[in-house]
């Protein structure tokens, strides 16, 4: 555990940010380049000799996916007998945004970029296999970036293992431990509806899911039938990839905004 003000390598420890399964997180001044940045050290009890050298070649992996809705690694190697990841600092994730109320046309500009982000990996045979709204960092003027890309196949393996993950976001095929890219879908599918809803559809995702009418009232029914492709069970009747759902959103995404500044005015009047 690092403590706050420690000097570690070039870096000084300001506070630590968050604990998840695979890692801690960090934020730190960099003291060579004077700007703030995220540490992310994965637990010791987490990775051996042989885990290291495959995050090794993700880490790798990732630093191919150049795209501004997709973090980039600063750095990454070992500090202090630490294996450190380097990147920008967010200014908070979507899960704690999503504390707060958020207006349809913010919910529509952060599935686009997710979108963005994960077609560009899909159109590259990488699935990310652990989206969640932990994994979706927000920066300035609500640019949203997709964390974690370089940790995904680890990621699976330890849900594979030991049973354990973010099973909220997780499609039925993954859990069982067979994902592919319509798993990535379902992942995204769900947190749309959250953001909508404030409500997470509970298994066995039956459809209609709790809480659809407040989705209703917000989409037309244009948007319903992709939320619901999008949550299929069926992975045969869900999107194929984030390609293919990322095409259906741009051609909807008018008739979302538009029904919504509609629904807005009419809200004004009354």
């Amino acid at each position: 555990m690092l403590r706050a003000r420690q000097r570690f390598d070039k870096y000084r420890i300001v506070r630590r940010v968050a604990e998840g399964g695979f890692a801690y997180v960090y934020e730190a001044h960099d003291t060579i380049e004077d700007v703030r940045v995220a540490l992310k050290i994965p637990r010791p009890s987490m990775i051996g000799p042989s885990a290291i050298e495959d995050f090794k070649r993700e880490v790798r992996l990732m630093a191919k996916l150049d795209h501004p809705n997709i973090l980039h690694i600063k750095n990454a190697g070992w500090i202090q007998d630490y294996f450190v990841i380097v990147t920008p600092l967010a200014e908070q994730a979507l899960s704690d945004r999503m504390r707060h109320r958020m207006g349809v046309s913010t919910v529509i500009s952060y599935m686009a970029q997710m979108l963005a982000a994960l077609d560009h990996a899909h159109q590259r045979n990488i699935i990310h296999c652990d989206l969640k709204p932990d994994n979706m960092l927000i920066y300035a003027d609500d640019r949203l970036r997709v964390a974690d890309f370089g940790i995904a196949k680890f990621a699976q393996r330890t849900l594979s293992a030991t049973r354990s993950g973010t099973l909220g976001y997780l499609s039925p095929e993954q859990a069982m431990g067979r994902p592919r890219k319509a798993s990535d879908v379902f992942s995204l599918g769900l947190m749309f509806y959250e953001m909508l809803t404030k409500q997470l559809p509970e298994w066995p995702f039956d459809w209609p899911p709790r809480r659809l009418s407040v989705a209703k009232a917000k989409l037309p029914p244009a948007g319903v039938e992709f939320l619901r492709r999008a949550i299929e069970v069926d992975v045969r009747r869900r999107f194929t990839d984030a390609c293919e759902m990322h095409r259906a959103f741009l051609r909807i995404r008018p008739a979302l905004l538009a029904w919504d500044t509609r629904r807005r005015r009419r809200s004004t009047r009354s």
